[in-house]
């Protein structure tokens, strides 16, 4: 399984992640479609690999663990390059902090819920806001370049930021309200079962000091 088609593609993902990044050092309009190219693959990967794995019926940790990293990775890398670069001005950097606060927060969240065996799904928005989001990088990611072959490219990948990151919000509430419940539950039966057990231990004290 660790070297199943599935789980290959996500180790290209995460071998691509440098590769994007070294695409900022290089200059002119190639580098910006470099990077785009780079960043289409990959998210393509992203699709395929779940796909696949689901289909071929080759699901393993390992591809559950390392695929949302992959996602990650790319992602974080893709806001913080074009952060560094002036893509993204600091206008507009709000809107990249608060899509990898929530990618973070859910991170977290979830590495906690697997250990209850709690499963959130991924709800439908979820789904619009991830797709928005890695739209909008590719028109952030072609930049300059992308300007001249269209007008307004990157004013567009800014506006669809924005959207992406109202959308977050919206959704990494959602997500924590839904995860804290399951968490507030957990928390609520361990108290449970230390009262009884308290109570237990209690009752045969008693029954003890009685029997002398």
């Amino acid at each position: 399984m660790i070297t199943s088609l599935p789980n290959l593609l996500t180790y290209l993902r995460i071998i691509m992640v440098p590769a994007l990044v070294a695409t900022f050092y290089m200059e002119g309009d190639n580098a910006h479609w470099a990077a785009l190219a780079l960043f289409t693959v990959a998210s393509v990967t992203d699709y395929f690999d779940g796909y696949l794995a689901r289909a071929w019926e080759q699901q393993s940790n390992l591809g559950r663990m390392l695929d949302p990293i992959a996602d990650k990775l790319l992602v974080s890398a893709a806001l913080l390059m074009l952060v560094a670069n002036g893509t993204i001005g600091w206008g507009s950097v709000p809107a990249a902090v608060v899509i990898l606060s929530r990618e973070i927060l859910v991170s977290g969240l979830r590495e906690y819920l697997a250990e209850l065996r709690v499963s959130v799904p991924v709800s439908n928005l979820a789904k619009w806001k991830t797709a928005i989001q890695m739209i909008s990088l590719g028109f952030l990611l072609a930049g300059p370049a992308g300007d001249q072959v269209l007008p307004h490219n990157t004013q567009i990948g800014i506006v669809l930021l924005w959207i992406a990151a109202m959308l977050t919000l919206y959704t990494g509430y959602d997500y924590m309200v839904a995860g804290l419940r399951h968490i507030i539950d957990e928390d609520i039966q361990i108290q449970k079962d230390q009262d009884e057990q308290k109570q237990e231990n209690q009752t045969a004290s008693n029954q003890g000091d009685g029997t002398q």
